[in-house]
């Protein structure tokens, strides 16, 4: 009798003892605040974020926590990665009963450790004021040419996810050496290079006053443009360049913690972020498709652009490349040397 009285107390007063979980995601995470509140009150579980930075910054926490980890589930890991979080074994299994309804073409890890969530394209942006009258690159000597290398800004690939991606995207259309010849152009040319995402679009780009009309950003931006003009737009103001192979597939996943307190919880949360109400709820908030067949997609997205022919590469050349690529790219574009001799190096 005591015990049932203890449960109807906070059921009285309008509480609840919630159990809580913790969530490592990276910075570009947001759901609507309606949506996790459903949740919570659905669960009684208490949703606890922890903001890791970008998508390698966030796996490298959940990697140095493992066996202590300092969250429950993490939310970001994407393909670039996914080989990378697989081999530190910090994931536990876990078949979703959502997986029938999740894409099959994104379903990359057999195992079911790594879960995908969404999807995008990291591609070329362009600001359509500035190139009104002017011809656009076409083609990747194109872009290398100085009269547009000087007019783009990149993100760093050591420091950004969509600047990991394109430098992934160079190396699978030009190949391992074509990729450091063109960047070695690109240097040449005096592209400009930012730490990360924010900085290169709302720094360096034309359309929020830098002197940079092209940037490295994502196959929704324009979509995004329209939408945050809140009526100014009834079009996009910037595009997408995409000649074959000058995009990049981003497939970003979820996964249990190994060691987790809370794997009941975790469960759920994984459930509920892979169901039809919150995949509809991504792409308004993290601009990203959803992975599920059945969701439906906002209005706006028909500005959004999916590539015919985006590049590809897969986890497992990139996991055993990666860090090499990135080194080869700061050697030619960050110290300044030259193709020739960092092949040279390599071999």
């Amino acid at each position: 009798m005591l015990k049932k009285l203890l449960i109807l107390v906070p059921l009285v007063f309008g509480l609840s003892f919630a159990e809580t979980l913790t969530v490592l995601t990276h910075s570009s995470f947001a759901l609507s605040k309606d949506v996790i509140a459903s949740f919570e009150q659905q669960t009684g579980i208490k949703l606890r974020f922890i903001e890791g930075g970008d998508a390698g910054e966030t796996l490298n926490k959940a990697i140095l926590s493992k066996g202590a980890p300092i969250a429950d589930v993490i939310y970001g890991i994407d393909n670039t990665f996914l080989s990378r979080a697989l081999e530190a074994g910090i994931l536990e299994r876990y078949s979703t009963p959502q997986i029938g309804a999740v894409q099959s073409r994104f379903l990359l890890d057999p195992t079911l450790t790594a879960l995908p969530v969404d999807y995008g394209y990291v591609a070329l942006n362009y600001d359509k004021d500035y190139f009104k009258g002017k011809p656009l690159p076409q083609s990747w000597d194109d872009l290398a040419k100085p009269e547009y290398a000087r007019l783009l800004v990149v993100e760093n690939p050591a420091t950004s996810s969509p600047g990991l991606a394109f430098l992934l995207t160079t190396v699978a259309s030009l190949g391992e050496d074509g990729y450091l010849k063109f960047w070695e152009r690109l240097r040449e040319g005096g592209v400009k290079v930012a730490p990360g995402w924010s900085e290169a679009y709302f720094a360096h780009f034309t359309r929020y006053g830098g002197d940079r009309p092209l940037v490295v950003s994502y196959t929704t931006s324009p979509a995004a443009e329209v939408y945050f003009s809140e009526g100014k737009y009834s079009e996009p103001p910037t595009g997408n360049l995409l000649w074959p192979g000058a995009s990049f597939l981003q497939v970003e996943f979820v996964g249990i913690l190994k060691g987790t307190k809370h794997r009941a919880a975790a469960e759920k949360f994984v459930d509920w972020l892979l169901s039809k109400p919150v995949q509809e709820d991504i792409p308004l908030n993290m601009w990203v498709w959803p992975v599920r067949r059945d969701a439906k997609l906002p209005e706006v997205f028909r500005f959004a652009e999916r590539p015919l022919q985006p590049a590809e590469l897969s986890p497992e050349a990139i996991a055993k490349n990666r860090e090499r690529w990135i080194s080869e790219w700061e050697a030619v574009v960050v110290r300044g040397q030259s193709a020739e001799e960092v092949m040279k190096n390599r071999r």
